[in-house]
Order: structure tokens, then sequence, then C-alpha cells
């Protein structure tokens, strides 16, 4: 039985129904310094899983690979573009509001959350390595930063926080029984490997929201169905 993906949408849907319900009366100090932790939190459990790696080359390459599969197809920038031609239609649905510089920058920190998560580099990898192994602690892990960023952001973004947790949700438990089928296939130096670059995309994740890089994370994710094969056929000619 998959848990994670609901213990993580349920701490979204929480966050920012608690967030719009304290609106402005969190400190801005606490609004500003909370997400460093957040992203220190990220890169902690990055590295934790780093460490399990047992092929070094496999985990460099598939992020290489990937990161180049993904710029080359600009994967963050098509789910930006989808995420706003979607509110383009629903302001059109309301033609008497005309879009205004505040509207404006209330969708592009929209657009930022939904990224964040639905499709950051966490979650994915987390209902992935669920579905495979039954460990949720990624998830889990991801469920108390979730709750925390959801709660701030809902401050200002308002109840329409809590509605990522449906397609959130969705996604997860998607790639969760999607991974299932992969499972027979591995070998434990695979799901290693396949563990280790996950972490490295967390250490990125991280990095990006204590804005010290700036990384595309969204473009490394075909790292993770990379790190497999590449880790398979390693241990094939090499080990």
């Amino acid at each position: 039985m998959v848990t994670g993906p609901f213990i993580n949408a349920a701490a979204v849907l929480l966050g920012g129904v608690l967030g719009a319900a304290l609106s402005q009366r969190l400190p801005e100090r606490l609004r500003t310094s909370m997400p460093s932790v957040f992203g220190l939190a990220s890169m902690g459990i990055g590295i934790l899983l780093v460490v399990k790696c047992a092929n070094l080359p496999v985990m460099v390459l598939s992020t290489l690979l990937g990161a180049l599969i993904g710029e080359l197809c600009y994967l963050e920038g098509g789910i930006s573009k989808a995420v706003k031609n979607a509110s383009h239609i629903a302001q059109r649905l309301r033609p008497g509001k005309k879009a205004n510089p505040a509207q404006e920058s209330y969708v592009q920190n929209f657009v930022a959350i939904i990224i964040l998560f639905c499709a950051s580099g966490t979650g994915i990898f987390g209902a992935m390595r669920e579905g495979m192994t039954g460990d949720n602690s990624v998830l889990i892990a991801k469920a108390f930063l979730d709750f925390f960023t959801a709660t701030i952001f809902a401050t200002s973004l308002g109840i329409a926080v809590a509605s990522i947790a449906a397609p959130m949700l969705l996604i997860q438990l998607t790639l969760a029984y999607c991974a299932v089928f992969i499972l027979p296939l591995t070998t434990p130096a695979m799901m290693a490997d396949f563990t280790a670059t996950g972490g490295l995309l967390l250490l990125a994740t991280g990095l990006r929201i204590c804005g010290i890089k700036m990384f595309a994370v969204v473009n490394m994710l075909p790292a993770l169905l990379l790190s497999m094969p590449v880790s398979a056929l390693w241990t094939h000619f090499f080990a």
C-alpha cells in the first residue's frame, strides 16, 4: 500500500488552509528566513542519499546526460508555459476581470509553487522510490517541508495553494504504481545508483531554494530515468 503521496498531499492541503487562515499574521522575518531552512533540510536529505552510491561514474554520467536531455527539451520552460496557458484560459472565462501587475505577479508566484510541489526532484524521486522499495521516508520528509512551505505561500496567495494537493497526489501515485513494474528488473546496485542520483537532485533543489545556485532541477529529472539503465550497462561491462 502506497502511503507517501497521501501524506504529502495532506500536508500541502493542511498547510494551504492554515496559511490562508493566518493571512498576514505571520511576521515578515519568518516568511523570509524559513525557505532557507527548507533548502538546508533538502540538502541534508540529498547528502544522506548520495553516499549510498554503488558506482560513482554512473551517478555522474546519469546526471550529466539527464541534464543535457532536459536542457535540450527545456522541460522546465514547457511546464511553466503549460501552467501559464491554463491561467490565461481561466482569465478568458472571466472576461470582466482584466489582468493587472498584481495579478501577473500572483500568476508568476503560483506557477513557481506548482512546479515546486508537483515537478520537484524530491517528489518524483520519492514517489518512484516508494513504489520500488516501499520506503516512504523521502516523501514523509518532503511532507514536513511542504506543509510549512504551503503555509507561508498561502499567507499571500490564499486558499488556492491548497488546491495544488490534488494534481500533486495524482502525479505521485502514477509514478509510484508505475515504478512497481520496474522493481523486478532491478538489482541492488541499480537501486543504489538510482538513490544516489535522486540525492544529487535533492541537493540541487536545496541549493535552489536557498538561492545559492538556481539549478533548473526540472531539466535534470531525466537523470532518474537514465540512472538504472546506465547502472546495468556499467555493471555488465566494467564491474
